[in-house]
Order: C-alpha cells, then structure tokens, then sequence
C-alpha cells in the first residue's frame, strides 16, 4: 500500500468510525429519554439494562451508518482542500478519483457488510430488543414502601407505614388492609412494629410484625352469621405477600418471531407469496358472498323463483310489487355494505403484505445508501474545500435529512399501494443525480459551482443584450 493510500485511509476511518458512535449514541439517547419511565425503579440488573442498549444499538445502524460515510467523506475530502495538500496531490499528477479510490474501496466494504447487516444481524437483533424490552415494561416497580403513603401494587392489598429505620427493613406503624378474599371479607392488621424481608429467590416478601391486632369483617354468607366483627390480638405475625409478578420473566421468542422486521429476505419471500394466496382466496370468497343476493334476484323472473335465494312469500309477486321493491333495495344496499367491508379489509391485507416487501427492499436500500452518499460527500468536500467539524456537520445534515425525507414520503406512498414497492428506491433515484453532477464538478474541475465564472456569464448576456 502506498503512502498516500494509507494517509487517506486514516483521514477518512477517523471521522468514519468517530461519526457512527456519534450517531449510535444520539440515538440511544433519544430512546432511552423515551423509555425512562419503563427503566427506572424497577430493580433491573445492570446485565439486562445492558443487553436492551446493545440490541437498541444494533437497530439504529440503518440511520447511523449512512450519515457517518457522508460525513467523513466530507470532512476528508474538506480538510485536503483547505490544508492545500488537495492541490498538492494535484500538482503532483494525482486526480480527484485516485484520491477517492482508497475510500471508495473501504465504502464499497462497509456496502457489503451493511447488506449482510441488515439480511442476518439485524432481524436476530429486532426480536432480541423487542423481546427484552417488552419484558421491561411488562415488569412491576420493585418494592419501595414508603413513609406515609399506601402502596397498592401488591394485588389484593393495600399497605402503610408510619415510619422506616435506615436500614430499609425495620417499619413501625404499620397498617395492612386484606382484600384478597373479596370485598364481601376484609380485614385490618395493625402492628406496632415489623421487619420486611424476602426469599432469597424474591418470588416472596414476609412481613414480620409485633404487637398488633387483626379486625376482619365479613358482610354475607354464613361467616357474617356466625361472627360479622372478629378482632384477634397478636405478640408476633408473619404475613407472606406473593411478589413472583414483579420480578424479570423472559418471553418466549415465538411471540415475536412473526414480525416482518424479524425475517430475511428468504423468509420475506416465503410469507409474501403465503399471504399473497390467502389475500386471493379471501377475495374470492367475500366477492362470492357479496354477488350473490344480487345473482338471485337478476335471475327472478316474477312468477317464481329461481334459486333458493328468492324469499317464497314474494314467490306469488310481480317484479313491480313495492314489497319485492323494497326487498330487493335492501339487498343492494347490503350488498354496498359488504363490498365496503370486503374493500376495507382487502386494503388492510394489502398494507399488511406492502410492509414485509418494504422491509425486503429495504435491505438493499441500506446498503446503497452508504454508496450514494458517498459519492455525494467526497465529492462535495473538494468542492467546498472547508474541514473541520461546522461545514461538513451541516451539509451532512441537509443531505441526510433531504433522502430521508424522501424516502419516508415513498415509504408511506408504496405502504398505501400508490406506488409499488420498488418506490423505495425513489430517495435513490432523486439524490443520484447531485451525486453525479458533484463527482462531475470535482474530477473535472469545471466552473459550475464557482460564482465568479457565473457572474461574467450573466455580464456577457447583459452586454449582449
């Protein structure tokens, strides 16, 4: 590898890899400020948090990866321009696509890897991240009983204490109302003092308390006869509170593995033509269903019917009798009903089919992405000749946010059927051509972004003029 190869490669890997972190942790960030609520207070091992920010992570590679090789092209491409060493190379017979070469290869690369990305890593990563963060939100708080105030989550009882010593077990005052029997029987325990302690696999919490009362009251059945009011003094009591619900249970991965964003491109396939048949099929049958009222009465004739559709009171009725006229008007428009339905749920089941086979565009799309915005990066910097991290932030930006805008607005126009699915190739298509007309302007050095060679231009059609 020559010198220049390798002083390219690191001026462009730097920012390259710099730039992804940058952007993975941005993104994390924006979710874990979204899923706080859910993270905090529950008592979550430090491994289980860690292992929903991993897959978190991996899921924002699409969004990450792209903006980093924009960047970092830009910012290359700007610092060789603005430390002169761009017109070194050139004085030394060096072209603008030579000293692209070396990060075109690397892109090239990264295209590869973000394909198999996206095809083998990223559906693993999905329902690993689902799963886990379902799992966390599904999870009860961890036992915080405080001072003063009642805790209801303990299902069928209500608890409070007067006070907490500092070692987090010893209560005092406590008071623990009973309804897990039913509201027809409830009952009170009063202690003066208590520890609260759990298992050792936190499945239960015992209460221990000292010096207190139990009042029961029961308001029906046999036990109000018997004794409506009971009230039994205690020296010690020990009270078991099932808390199995609130620790961490792993869901099976079944319940996930369905998801469009859980499959490869095979796996995509397969379902598509599964759904595509069965969409058939139920069209078929609802058309069936709809057609048919109105077959029997296109085919009645006024003297007798013809299908075992036809009601047998209007059997003796002539076609302009009001009650077949009405009949048969209630039939069309029961008939309008159904293929309002029938047209619903077939737009439904089209979404639904749209959704895997954006997901099956989208991986190629990823990988693209990381093509095309290079050669708008590269060669944007050697045209701005500006390094550093302000110009190539900002453009990195407005071209970012230029494809994704795009490519939501075709996302959302093939999920609706108003384009087909090769509509996710739009964003493409629009931004290939300033990656084009730029890798032109820089390798050719011509005057099309030079503001000088425009003003003499419009000075010499005015003169003409």
């Amino acid at each position: 590898m020559k010198k220049l190869d390798r002083l390219i490669l690191r001026s462009f890997i730097g920012p390259l890899v710099l730039t992804f972190a940058i952007a993975v942790f941005v993104l994390l960030m924006q979710f874990v400020w979204k899923y706080v609520d859910d993270l905090v207070g529950k008592g979550l091992e430090f491994n289980i948090i860690a292992e929903l920010l991993l897959y978190a992570s991996a899921t924002f590679v699409p969004m990450a990866l792209p903006i980093a090789v924009l960047f970092a092209s830009i910012m290359t491409m700007g610092n060789f321009g603005e430390k002169y060493e761009l017109v070194a190379m050139k004085a030394g017979g060096v072209s603008i696509s030579r000293v692209m070469r070396p990060m075109a290869l690397v892109v090239l690369l990264l295209t590869g890897m973000a394909f198999y990305f996206a095809n083998n890593v990223m559906p693993t990563a999905m329902l690993k991240y689902r799963m886990t963060l379902y799992d966390i939100t599904r999870k009860k708080p961890a036992v915080n009983i405080r001072p003063g105030e009642y805790y209801k989550d303990i299902e069928g009882y209500v608890i409070r204490i007067g006070s907490k010593d500092s070692d987090g077990n010893t209560l005092h005052d406590v008071v623990i109302y009973d309804h897990s029997k039913g509201m027809n029987e409830t009952s009170v325990i009063v202690a003066k003092s208590g520890t609260m302690t759990a298992s050792a696999d936190n499945r239960y919490l015992f209460f221990t308390l000292r010096e207190g009362y139990s009042y029961s009251e029961s308001s029906s059945g046999e036990q109000y006869k018997k004794r409506p009011f009971t009230t039994i003094g205690f020296d010690e009591q020990t009270i078991t509170f099932d808390i199995s619900s609130f620790s961490f249970n792993r869901s099976s991965e079944d319940l996930f593995k369905g998801s469009y964003q859980m499959m490869n491109i095979a796996q995509l396939d397969t379902t598509v033509r599964r759904l595509d048949s069965a969409l058939a099929a139920r069209t078929e049958m609802g058309w069936q269903q709809v057609t048919t009222p109105l077959r029997a009465w296109a085919a009645y004739d006024g003297k007798k019917p013809s299908v075992s559709a036809e009601p047998e009171s209007f059997a003796h009725l002539g076609p302009s009798s009001p009650a077949v006229r009405n009949y048969a008007l209630n039939t069309a428009r029961t008939a309008a009903k159904d293929v309002r339905m029938q047209a619903e749920l077939q737009q439904a089941d089209r979404e639904y089919i749209n959704r895997h086979l954006i997901e099956w565009q989208r991986k190629y799309t990823l990988s693209v992405a990381c093509l095309l915005l290079f050669l708008i990066g590269a060669p944007f910097g050697s045209i701005v000749r500006k390094g550093g991290l302000g110009l190539p932030l900002v453009a990195s930006v407005l071209f970012f946010v230029l494809y994704y805008v795009i490519g939501m607005i075709a996302e959302k126009a093939v999920r609706e059927s108003a384009i087909g699915p090769i509509g996710m190739w739009i964003s493409t298509l629009a931004m290939l051509p300033i990656g084009i007309l730029l890798t032109i302007e820089a390798t050719t050095d011509s005057s099309l972004f030079d503001a000088s060679s425009w003003k003499k231009l419009l000075q010499r059609l005015f003169r003409r003029r």
